[in-house]
């Protein structure tokens, strides 16, 4: 097969060829590593490329072939690596100055967990500095395309992964998501990201922003291959206090036997009106007639405090964040600036994080540490928890009602670069649909439903699941999916315009 032949095929699809003989790792590693190489310089999708790791990987997986040993359902296929797991021996910058060059020496669970099912990881990925954004433009390292339309954003914060799978740089990506990271990136490049429930997978060495809201996740080009990637890490970890110590719910044989015949599915009032874009709602009501067509019951829903979430959110993540990134005091590891000797280790910390930390970082440290401060803590913080518990109940009472929610992913396709960048209240909205689920810790995906009539851009339908019934998600998820690519003959997702 030629490289443009092999990087156009599914993770499954890579992963049988390679167990039934007809590829090897390192052809497919290759072929991934020259589309890096031919388009990454347009799109700038990684920040750090491991070619002789990857190469290393794909070499390891091919002699287990040919010794016979038994390999995994993605063994050989490479991944991209949201740049927020530490990853031993390269770097692991979270697109900040703070950690320019920083090399830890150890690998998160989820890495880990990776290497063990004998993926190849490519490289880490660009990303929104410390996970902060909806757009990947508050990198340190500058912003990345989206291969739709170079100018326009591939989402945030998790821009890179995403961009690197509609580039057809991988196939296989992680990203994380703190508000709609993974998910909102996924919606407006045409691909699938899956937001598990919280806890269920490891957070032991992924950078923390908002602990209570953080969880990383699988994205990929279909439904399977997400399902796929799934299985691999997640499950328990005691190096994570809030891993879910539960089996992984069946969410491969979910997507293999995708149905939603006979399933309730709720639409939510608030997920639309003001401020969403016509092609947007169009290409979402026609899912919805869809999954009529498809056997569903379709249930309207009323969930007043939805609306609060944003500002809840935008209370908690901050004030989470202050704290989290108060060990950046330039005295441990990363970037230190000012020490000349004539300086105190506080003049120092805060020459440091003046030099390391970008604008968004620092907006939302202040906010989140004023947040927290004596006197307003039960005003802010306080209230915007107790908002949280409203949400989480609303949420528990729509699922006595239907088995799975139903929304736009993001109000809108993806905007021009720089366009909100001096609005950060507009730049916020992307994240409206989103939101809720973080706060609530359910699971979540957005997978593609075409593209609006307006721009040609792509549109992303949300699915929401309760906790612990991710394989929910994939069971819808995946009869929509057939259903569309029946409807038009073709997968939504062609060779980006780009590129």
């Amino acid at each position: 097969m030629t490289d443009s032949n092999i990087i156009k095929l599914t993770a499954a699809e890579i992963a049988q060829k390679i167990k039934d003989g007809e590829l090897t790792a390192v052809e497919v590693t290759e072929a991934h590593l020259a589309r890096i190489e031919a388009v990454d310089e347009k799109v700038h999708a990684f920040l750090h490329v491991d070619r002789e790791g990857a190469l290393a990987q794909a070499r390891a997986v091919d002699q287990k072939r040919a010794n016979g040993e038994k390999l995994g359902p993605l063994a050989g296929v490479p991944l991209a690596l949201k740049d927020i797991f530490t990853t031993e021996g390269i770097p692991t910058t979270v697109g900040s100055k703070i950690l320019e060059g920083w090399i830890p020496p150890y690998d998160a669970t989820l890495t880990k967990k990776l290497k063990a099912a004998d993926v190849v990881i490519l490289g880490k990925t660009n990303m929104d500095e410390f996970a902060m954004g909806s757009s990947t433009e508050n990198s340190a390292y500058g912003p990345t395309g989206n291969p739709w339309d170079l100018t326009r954003i591939p989402g945030g914060s998790g821009g890179g992964s995403s961009a690197a799978l509609a580039a057809y740089e991988a196939p296989l990506a992680i990203g994380t998501d703190t508000g709609g990271s993974i998910r909102q990136p996924a919606a407006v490049t045409g691909t699938v990201g899956v937001k598990p429930t919280y806890g269920g997978v490891s957070r032991y060495g992924m950078v923390a922003f908002s602990s209570s809201l953080d969880q990383g996740g699988p994205c990929a080009r279909t439904v399977l291959d997400a399902a796929l990637l799934h299985e691999v890490i997640a499950g328990h970890d005691p190096l994570d206090s809030t891993s879910i110590d539960a089996p992984v719910p069946p969410v491969v044989e979910a997507a293999r036997n995708g149905s939603v015949q006979g399933m309730r599915v709720g639409v939510v009032k608030q997920f639309r009106g003001e401020g969403y874009q016509a092609g947007v709602v169009q290409r979402f009501d026609e899912s919805v007639e869809l999954l009529k067509e498809l056997g569903a019951e379709i249930v309207e829903l009323d969930c007043p405090t939805f609306d609060l979430a944003l500002s809840a959110y935008y209370l908690i993540a901050p004030s989470e964040c202050s704290s989290n990134l108060a060990r950046f005091d330039a005295m441990r590891y990363g970037l230190r600036v000012g020490d000349d000797g004539t300086k105190s280790a506080e003049e120092v910390t805060a020459l440091t994080r003046e030099a390391g930390f970008g604008d968004e970082v620092k907006r939302r440290v202040i906010l989140g540490t004023y947040a927290l401060s004596s006197g307003y803590y039960d005003a802010y913080y306080g209230s915007a928890q107790k908002v949280r518990t409203l949400i989480t109940r609303e949420f528990e009472a729509a699922f006595e009602q239907v088995d799975v929610i139903v929304s736009p992913t993001t109000p809108t396709t993806a905007f021009p670069i720089g366009e909100r960048a001096d609005d950060p209240m507009a730049m916020y909205l992307a994240d409206l649909c989103t939101i809720p689920t973080n706060l609530a810790g359910n699971a979540a995906m957005s997978l593609p439903c075409g593209l609006a009539p307006e721009d040609g851009l792509p549109v992303g339908l949300q699915i929401i699941a309760p906790a612990m019934k991710d394989d929910r998600l994939y069971k819808v998820g995946a009869a929509v999916e057939a259903a569309f690519v029946e409807k038009w003959g073709h997968p939504l997702l062609e060779e980006a315009p780009s590129l």
